[in-house]
């Protein structure tokens, strides 16, 4: 069996789970999400479900990126944001 892919590298934090839960509230898929972020599937359902930064509270709509499917990742998505 072949070794196993280097980490990407790409965690979540608990501003990251935030957005994840607002655009699940909105309606976006899983897979759009992931993608977003660049982690895969399973990452979102951990923060879905509370396996990953429980009781982070969503972020407002207004402060969400538009839906997928996405074009452009998250940090391409912060650069035009004005913080």
């Amino acid at each position: 069996m072949g070794k196993r892919a280097p980490p990407s590298g790409h965690g979540l934090t608990s501003t990251d789970a935030a957005i994840i839960r607002g655009m699940l509230a909105r309606g976006d898929r899983h897979h759009d999400v992931a993608a977003f972020f660049g982690v895969n599937q399973g990452r979102i359902a951990e923060v879905k479900d509370g396996a990953l930064h429980p009781g982070v509270a969503p972020v407002a709509p207004a402060d969400l990126p538009p839906r997928g499917p996405y074009l452009e990742s998250k940090s391409e998505w912060e650069k035009g944001r004005l913080i």
